[in-house]
């Protein structure tokens, strides 16, 4: 029997797969066919569907305690606080449901640290073209993007956006008296796949702590082991005030966070921010479970090897299909290919060939296995890829010749 949608929002332009079931690297439908699955969720399955680890966490948690109220202590809370703050440069943590709560928790936060200090006008977040922090008010606002933005009435007051490569602008924004933080993805996921440079992310550093602003990281696609290391902060050695993570903090389950130092975190008191589901047992168990697979040495050495053996073969790639490829892109387990036909074009014939693969914004698709995936899985995607390229060259051909 075919599922029908007639009865939902019709906000998602929905792939023609009915899903039923994944397993590992490979994504089925209701048909039985399979795919290999380059999407993962859009960075979020780390661990691949239906990972062993995470089945048996939420199994056994399921059976214990799935829910209660933040007004009592949850005592696995405070042990992924712990893990994640010895990882990392933090010393707080809120967990949330996903990773635009996160970045509205952070929004919140910088607002609430200058005010505390009786900087009330200290408001202004300062974020980037091409930036994506997702689909809340506040969060759409912040990344600026006007597709997300059309129609929703006016804007949230407080937010300046400019270009990355416009450095007197983020001066000058920097280090105006109503500035309050710098908003930035080391890696940029969904606007192409660009990897900031250590120069760019040291000069907002600067910038921050020459005019007291904190400087907050949206981690949530390319932190949690998709760099190879822990957070694609560790490439640069640039530290943040405040960073946001979730996707793969769950490996599928929704669990976000918002990570701060202890002074960035300081006016959040009593009352100052809440959550009804962010944080509770079901979701900690599993994010305990993820946390200490991806954390591992050996999960992150895997990471930083497939991603150089899939650069250096799609780099083989752009050689042979300079019609096709213009340039490879990204950090880790995060690759971009920006293509030179469409790029749902494709996505679509991609797709057809048994290969699933994500977009992104300046004409990109997105590479974003799980980080367990084996050389064997990525030489099949690139095997995939070529078929792909084929085909598209084949009807590229066939519109000349009509």
């Amino acid at each position: 029997m075919t599922a029908s949608n007639d009865h939902l929002f019709g906000v998602y332009a929905r792939a023609p797969i009915e899903v039923d079931r994944g397993q590992g690297v490979r994504l089925y439908d209701r048909h039985g066919r399979s795919w290999l699955d380059f999407v993962q969720g859009i960075a979020t399955n780390g661990l691949g569907h239906a990972a062993p680890v995470l089945v048996d966490a939420v199994r056994k948690q399921s059976e214990k305690l799935w829910h209660v109220s933040n007004i009592f202590t949850i005592p696995e809370q405070g042990e992924l606080a712990e893990k994640l703050c010895a990882a990392s440069f933090a010393d707080r943590v809120f967990f949330t449901n996903s990773g635009t709560e996160a970045v509205e928790c952070a929004l919140k936060l910088a607002r609430k640290y200058h005010a505390s200090r009786g900087n009330e006008e200290r408001i202004d977040i300062i974020g980037f073209e091409g930036a994506f922090h997702g689909r809340t008010y506040a969060a759409v606002t912040a990344a600026g993007n006007e597709t997300y933005l059309k129609g929703f009435g006016p804007r949230l007051p407080g937010f300046v956006h400019l270009s990355l490569d416009d450095h007197d602008a983020i001066r000058a924004a920097a280090e105006a008296p109503t500035a309050a933080a710098i908003l930035v993805e080391p890696v940029q996921g969904e606007g192409g796949a660009r990897a900031l440079t250590d120069a760019e992310l040291t000069l907002l550093r600067e910038l921050c702590d020459a005019n007291g602003l904190l400087l907050i990281f949206d981690e949530i696609q390319c932190g949690m082991g998709r760099s190879g290391k822990m957070w694609a902060y560790e490439y640069s050695g640039v530290i943040p005030d405040v960073m946001c993570v979730a996707k793969a903090l769950g490996g599928g389950f929704p669990v976000g966070a918002c990570l701060a130092t202890e002074d960035a975190a300081s006016g959040m008191t009593v009352g100052a921010h809440g959550s009804t589901f962010g944080g509770n047992p079901l979701a900690m168990a599993v994010g305990l479970a993820a946390f200490g697979e991806i954390s591992s040495p050996e999960l992150l050495d895997n990471v930083r090897k497939q991603a150089g053996y899939l650069k250096q073969q799609l780099e083989g790639l752009k050689q042979t299909w300079p019609d096709m490829i213009d340039e490879i892109r990204g950090r880790g387990l995060l690759i971009g290919i920006k293509l030179k036909p469409n790029n749902r074009e494709i996505m679509t014939l991609a797709r057809d060939n048994g290969l699933l693969i994500a977009g992104g914004s300046d004409n990109c698709v997105r590479l974003l296995p799980p980080l367990n995936v084996t050389e064997d899985e990525c030489r099949e995607a690139v095997g995939l890829l070529e078929k792909t390229f084929e085909a598209a060259r084949a009807a590229a051909q066939q519109k000349e010749q009509a």
